[in-house]
């Protein structure tokens, strides 16, 4: 199982009141909501190997210099070159994710706990969480559950190797399973084709712009005409196609970003990532720390249910 931590430790702060502080005031909602996921992913799906994937650059600098605009509205006013804000990852350029300083304060409690916990983080430089997950994804030699809210990642589906997604709805005891069938019948393409699919219809809030007048129907109809981006690609450069001739002026005046698009979109899965132990632990690696961070912030019963659940695991 590989959780893509910060979508779900976001969709914790958003889901879970601001109220739920610790004994000094500070909000912990987000930090209680994850372990909560964690409590109920583990209870649920029992995985043999459990890895909080992380954001290390959550714009990377080589996806920027492809496609400036790559989650430029996200970034945060005042940031920029040796700056940044307190919890948030930055990345190369200094420049913060616009987030609620109070969900940004706890993402460091957040890594103690996991750490204190036992489970397996892992981040890469100038990487965002997904190409941590695309690698261990490609590497893992058994089924493999990517818990996220980031569609971007359907095109990690392979029925071939089990290899699914786990999208929640509404916290994560109520999720989709995405299988290749269910990114067929969504998109009307096969999971393999969803990188090219996502780069011609876009995605404004990830700062990419796809094809001028191309959306989710007109994206799949020319993947399934023509296969993939290359022959969408070549059908535009022949006047024989029967593209019709607004598709494609757009198709041609979008080249410079077709050229590139890809590989901004594509998940890498090729990091040389150090070896780890997914092996989800049945007792906390510091048992100390775990009490002195239980106390300090207040997280009681969800931190008790995450530990109670480990200690009960026996992976499928």
């Amino acid at each position: 199982m590989l959780l893509d931590t910060s979508s779900l430790y976001y969709r914790a702060y958003f889901g879970v009141p601001e109220s739920v502080r610790a004994p000094d005031g500070t909000p912990v909602n987000a930090v209680r909501g994850l372990l909560d996921f964690i409590a109920r992913l583990m209870a649920d799906h029992r995985p043999s190997g459990l890895v909080a994937c992380l954001d290390t650059a959550w714009r990377p600098t080589w996806r920027v210099r492809l496609i400036p605009s790559y989650k430029a509205h996200r970034v945060a006013e005042g940031t920029g070159v040796g700056t940044g804000a307190g919890g948030t990852t930055g990345n190369a350029a200094g420049e913060a994710e616009e987030a609620p300083d109070s969900l940004l304060a706890q993402v460091p409690i957040i890594h103690e706990v996991l750490d204190a916990l036992g489970i397996a983080r892992l981040g890469a430089t100038d990487h965002e969480a997904d190409d941590v997950i695309g690698t261990l994804a490609r590497r893992a030699d058994r089924p493999v559950l990517v818990v996220t809210g980031d569609r971007d990642l359907f095109q990690l589906v392979d029925d071939a190797r089990e290899a699914r997604v786990l999208y929640p709805r509404k916290g994560v005891g109520d999720c989709d399973v995405v299988t290749e069938e269910v990114v067929r019948e969504r998109y009307g393409v096969p999971a393999s084709r969803y990188t090219d699919f996502a780069v011609l219809r876009g995605d404004p809030s990830d700062g990419l712009p796809g094809v001028r007048g191309i959306g989710d129907k007109t994206a799949a109809q020319l993947l399934v005409e023509y296969g993939d981006l290359a022959g969408v690609r070549a059908a535009a450069d022949d006047p024989a196609t029967r593209l019709t001739p607004a598709r494609r002026r757009n198709l041609l005046a979008a080249a410079d970003y077709l050229d590139v698009a890809p590989r901004v979109v594509r998940v890498v899965d090729d990091l040389p990532l150090p070896a780890i132990d997914p092996t989800p632990p049945t007792a906390p690696a510091d048992p100390t720390a775990l009490s002195e961070l239980a106390d300090r912030w207040g997280l009681g019963g969800s931190l008790r249910r995450v530990v109670e659940t480990l200690a009960a695991q026996s992976p499928r």
